[in-house]
């Protein structure tokens, strides 16, 4: 039996040049969560900057989403082997949230921290730039539960556990720490075209 999704597209040559090695091409957006799914009512949610910055930042919902924001089409490569192109976020980009704050110059990486206790480290200079955004909408609807919603991390560029579901704040900090997945054997960066899968990748 063939699992669905498991086939891909066929492999055209411009198919060739965007799929990271190691990589099958999806249609649709599977669902990866390490616990269950935490379900964060608007009101309650909020967003922080702090760690290794002159003074920490915070939004509400209704904050946030006054913040200007952008559509980001990208690709996204899953450690687990799967890529799916042209999936279309409305977002906030990092550099428009790190306006509000003055990172220490030792503030060189961050950790993301999110509802339900995931976490995931990323340096800052893979961030800035237009390279990450906190998105709050896919394909033009509300980011839902089970994909992250209300807002999750997304860095394009890295492998998607990277992409913190249910963000609600950056922490930065002068060592590279481990977050989560990489306590457990994940590479501490997680680049797919280098396939940094695990650590020693």
């Amino acid at each position: 039996m063939i699992s669905r999704g498991f086939m891909g597209r066929r492999r055209t040559p411009d198919v060739e040049k965007r799929l990271p090695p190691g990589q099958y091409l999806v249609t649709d957006f599977p669902v990866l969560s390490a616990g269950p799914t935490p379900r964060t009512s608007l009101d309650k949610w909020s967003f922080t900057i702090e760690g290794l910055v002159r003074a920490p930042a915070r939004w509400t919902w209704e904050q946030f989403r006054a913040l200007p924001s952008q559509k980001f089409t990208v690709d996204i490569s899953c450690v687990t082997k799967w890529t799916k192109f042209d999936m279309t976020w409305g977002a906030v980009s990092v550099d428009t949230l790190l306006e509000a704050v003055d990172v220490d110059p030792k503030g060189r990486y961050a950790m993301a921290f999110c509802d339900g206790g995931y976490t995931t480290n990323i340096a800052l200079d893979e961030m800035v730039n237009g390279q990450a955004f906190v998105a709050y909408e896919f394909d033009g609807q509300p980011l839902a539960p089970e994909h992250g919603g209300p807002a999750r991390l997304v860095v394009p560029h890295l492998y998607f556990w990277k992409s913190a579901k249910w963000i609600r704040g950056l922490r930065f900090m002068d060592e590279n720490q481990p977050g989560f997945w990489e306590s457990l054997g994940y590479n501490i960066h997680g680049d797919p075209w280098k396939e940094e899968r695990y650590s020693g990748d």
